[in-house]
């Protein structure tokens, strides 16, 4: 007989009846029936007799989950106290990816805009931010990984239905074209003192198309994560799929505006003010609209504990720090104060979708109220002929 861990958690079956128990019991029966059958010891055709002894009959290895909030911490809930999906091992290095992912993608775009319009300041600022936020995602998610080489591994090849493939990619292409915009830019701000030599004339040649190659692969770079995130099985994340992009790159943009915002002169950051009114707008109507078409109990991780603090928080940041643009943009200190507020709005939005999701994977009825509804809305509309719905 082998065993388990699981074993324990076997629920309890009647003892095992001896043979002189079963004769015992037989015979009792035999002498106290008046009517009908003689009661034998021996198997019925056709199935198994009736028994009691471990093994010998089907049964019900868990109890009928009835589904309440202290569902994670008792896990009585849950098949043998164990979540029904398992959460990822990603920690907060992962998060702070997802936040320098969304300030790298906007401030390319805002280099771009300023490199369009002449705003020298905004431009080096916003190139030299971009690729910083780039660089420190990138060792983020290295340490995450564990390994440096693991990183490269996903270099060897292209897979066109994997977001961790191609945002991997999109992660490269997009630190290499940031890489050069922000060296030219190091260059002039030091007076060409850089040993470049030759290299110079090429680096001024490529600067431009560089920048506009870091500007394409922004967006990119600001949303792949989400449906990163949406493409797993964590009940939050994934009932979130339709409008968690545009949630991360709203959230983007006002990053990269307050950013912006703090670290270039008001007499050059009017694209960056007129980002971060309509990105506030945005992320506001983003997550609000999320939160609306998703679930009703798969949304709750969003909106208690932790992820639910962040949230509101980065809601309330995100109004105040658009109405101190629209107000006081102009004003230098103001205009710093409200581009710290968005830069934290943003930061917030990213790790309070990030602790969600996984604060959604231990509790079961995150993932099974869910399924439920959307079982019985596809027998509802009549789709009961696939592999998913099947007629009782």
């Amino acid at each position: 007989m082998t065993t388990s861990e699981f074993d324990s958690y076997r629920p309890p079956e009647d003892p095992r009846r001896r043979r002189r128990d079963r004769a015992a019991g037989a015979g009792a029966g035999e002498s106290g029936a008046s009517a009908g059958a003689r009661p034998t010891g021996r198997r019925r055709r056709g199935g198994l007799a009736p028994s009691t002894s471990d093994g010998g009959r089907e049964m019900a290895m868990v109890p009928e989950p009835e589904f309440s909030r202290t569902a994670a911490d008792t896990g009585a809930d849950s098949y043998y106290g164990r979540p029904i999906v398992k959460a990822p091992p990603w920690d907060e290095r992962v998060a702070a990816y997802l936040v320098c992912g969304g300030i790298a993608g906007g401030s390319s775009l805002l280099a771009f805009g300023a490199q369009l319009t002449g705003r020298g300041l905004l431009r080096r600022n916003a190139r030299i931010s971009a690729l910083a936020a780039a660089g420190i995602g990138a060792v983020a998610l290295i340490a995450d990984l564990g390994r440096p080489e693991r990183f490269l591994n996903m270099m060897r090849t292209v897979k066109l239905t994997s977001p961790m493939s191609l945002g991997s990619w999109v992660l490269v292409g997009f630190s290499t074209g940031a890489g050069v915009a922000a060296a030219a830019e190091v260059d002039r701000m030091t007076g060409e003192v850089l040993p470049l030599g030759p290299l110079r004339a090429v680096l001024r040649a490529v600067e431009a198309p560089a920048g506009g190659a870091a500007a394409l692969l922004g967006a990119p770079l600001a949303g792949y994560t989400a449906v990163l995130l949406s493409d797993t099985a964590m009940p939050t994340w994934n009932d979130a799929k339709e409008d968690l992009p545009f949630v991360f790159v709203s959230s983007a943009s006002i990053a990269a505006s307050g950013l912006a915002m703090i670290t270039t002169p008001v007499r050059e950051t009017a694209p960056a003010r007129t980002l971060a009114v309509l990105g506030a707008v945005a992320d506001v109507v983003a997550t609000r609209t999320m939160e609306a078409r998703m679930d009703p109990v798969a949304v709750e991780p969003l909106k208690t504990g932790r992820p639910g603090m962040l949230m509101r928080w980065s809601e309330r940041l995100a109004i105040a720090g658009g109405v101190g643009t629209l107000l006081g943009g102009r004003n230098r200190v103001v205009a710093a104060l409200s581009g710290a507020a968005l830069l934290t709005a943003s930061a917030f939005t990213r790790f309070g979708v990030f602790y969600a999701g996984k604060d959604s994977a231990l509790d079961p009825r995150y993932t099974v109220e869910p399924q439920r509804r959307r079982l019985a809305a596809r027998r509802a509309a009549g789709i009961t002929d696939d592999s998913i719905t099947t007629v009782r």
